[in-house]
């Protein structure tokens, strides 16, 4: 049976929270995970300030650890989980955090996250990034389904959308649409309606295209899935991310889950210390934060327990190169 996070933390941690943090002596990494087990604990965390870096094409700071949302957050008011999910975005919030990224897209997924974010009174103060692609529909209907992303998350103004799949379909990659998607795009940030704009993909297939439109198109971000487990993106994308000054969003950080199995039973290397790195979940987001071409990693959960765990490879210290080279070796290893 494939091991999933959930048990790897009772197995490995016991009781979660307080064992997955729990080495004595005061750290960013223990401020922030204490802050969903300790009254009052996240103004303290707040102060462990998690790590930032600047967005290439304006400078701006953002925090190396968002909030992605496909499938966890396909929730509807009353649903079992819906109230739990909330805590997630309230708590990610509390802890610094500030990326959200959804699409219209992704089920209920968009909407969940725009009623908790109106709901909490927090709507401005998180970097909204979602998308659009309406295929061969055209630029009004792209526009339409902007519109309507604007309505959901209670704002005049969205810091990202991005061309989803590069404007093709999941089942049918292709760039055939990107050109009217980045148009429109291009369009709405002249008009201020948009601060940034970019394109995404989740298929290695579709990477030779990415390819070719980061070099063919301005633009201030690419999000693409990367960990550990698929360092694909390493050969090059992430390069040429750094060459054109394009901010990079890692999604997948985890595969699909995968690598808690291949690490099942196993205790983290004894290197680990030397970068504040506490479990297993940490190890796999610490190694992509450390990467100079990733901007934000956006680990998707519905479980508070996750989040602090998550929140936690944001505070620092990074990993520096040679460390990154003993975190693949050892996992490499495994």
């Amino acid at each position: 049976m494939p091991m999933s996070r959930r048990d790897l933390l009772k197995i490995g941690t016991g009781a979660t929270a307080s064992l997955v943090f729990g080495r004595t002596g005061a750290s960013a990494a223990e401020a922030i995970a204490g802050a969903v087990t300790r009254p009052g604990a996240a103004r303290a965390a707040r102060a462990a300030a998690l790590i930032t870096k600047p967005i290439p094409s304006s400078g701006e700071q953002i925090p190396v650890i968002g909030l992605g949302s496909s499938q966890t957050f396909n929730l509807r008011p009353g649903q079992q989980g819906y109230a739990e999910a909330q805590q997630v975005v309230r708590e990610f919030r509390d802890l610094g955090g500030t990326v959200i990224d959804s699409s219209p897209t992704y089920n209920r997924s968009e909407q969940f996250v725009g009623e908790t974010i109106r709901g909490f009174g927090i709507q401005n103060q998180i970097f909204v990034a979602t998308k659009v692609n309406v295929g061969d529909a055209g630029k009004a209907a792209a526009a339409r389904q902007m519109e309507e992303s604007l309505r959901t998350y209670g704002r005049e103004q969205l810091d990202l959308i991005q061309v989803w799949n590069l404007g093709g379909s999941i089942r049918q990659l292709t760039d055939a649409y990107i050109t009217e998607h980045l148009e429109i795009l291009k369009e709405w940030k002249t008009a201020g309606k948009i601060r940034y704009l970019g394109i995404t993909t989740s298929r290695d297939p579709q990477y030779s295209d990415v390819e070719a439109a980061m070099s063919q198109y301005p633009m201030d971000f690419v999000q693409l899935d990367y960990s550990i487990g698929d360092r694909v993106p390493e050969q090059r994308l992430l390069p040429l991310a750094r060459e054109k000054g394009i901010a990079v969003l890692a999604n997948r950080p985890f595969t699909t889950g995968n690598l808690f199995g291949r690490v099942r039973g196993k205790p983290l290397p004894d290197f680990a210390a030397e970068f504040d790195c506490n479990s297993w979940a940490q190890y796999f987001l610490k190694f992509l934060v450390s990467h100079p071409a990733v901007t934000c990693v956006i680990p998707a959960t519905s479980r508070p327990q996750h989040l602090a765990d998550n929140m936690a490879a944001g505070a620092p210290p990074v990993p520096d190169a040679a460390a990154r080279a003993r975190i693949a070796a050892h996992f490499a290893r495994l």
